[in-house]
């Protein structure tokens, strides 16, 4: 809901320092690197570690930010960048709600975790294939301006509602049932509501 104007801030804080990295690092070394913290904050948050995995899930979304700022800053933008950047941030999402229930097993958390990673598998196929057939109607990222490889269509859970909610899962596991029951019902409005704007639109 917010990821317009955090991205805009967050390319403000990276623009000092992202030439210098460009000029050293791939940024597909850096979303690597991101998935390395972000799947070590599953670990810790699977060992019951919650100030660790904390730290290191935050260490996973700097991360995250800073690779597209190098990109854009080297010169070495590329639609597999994209790509890879979108699939290692899946591989984190679905790892770190197992790992806290992993470490705070619970019947509640497991039913919860599930509906939680189910409203994931579908969310992602309904704006994948929404963005895809956007691009292909020439009204995708170039069009709208967007810094992204391809389109993302907005909605209520984006990027930086979900750094608040896992966050929250990392801080306060034993909220995390909750949690991802309220996570999962925003993310399933999201998908009616995404359905309602392509059957209205396309």
């Amino acid at each position: 809901m917010f990821d317009h104007w955090l991205r805009m801030l967050k390319d403000r804080l990276f623009e000092p320092i992202a030439p210098a990295l460009g000029r050293w690092v791939h940024p597909n070394a850096i979303s690597l690197l991101a998935l390395l913290a972000g799947l070590a904050a599953a670990l810790l948050a699977s060992q019951g570690r919650a100030a660790p995995a904390l730290a290191a899930w935050l260490v996973n979304r700097l991360l995250d930010g800073l690779d597209g700022s190098v990109a854009r800053a080297a010169g070495a933008q590329s639609d597999f960048g994209g790509y890879l950047d979108l699939l290692l941030d899946f591989v984190v999402y679905a790892a770190v709600p197992v790992g806290v229930v992993l470490g705070y097993p619970s019947e509640a958390a497991w039913r919860a975790g599930l509906f939680l990673l189910a409203s994931f598998f579908v969310n992602a196929a309904s704006w994948m294939y929404l963005a895809a057939i956007l691009e292909r109607r020439n009204l995708g990222a170039a069009a709208t301006g967007e810094r992204t490889t391809v389109t993302m269509p907005p909605g209520i859970v984006a990027g930086a509602e979900t750094v608040v909610f896992y966050s929250l899962f990392l801080l306060v596991p034993a909220w995390a049932p909750a949690l991802f029951w309220l996570m999962g019902s925003l993310v399933w409005l999201n998908v009616v509501l995404r359905l309602a704007w392509a059957w209205r639109r396309i």
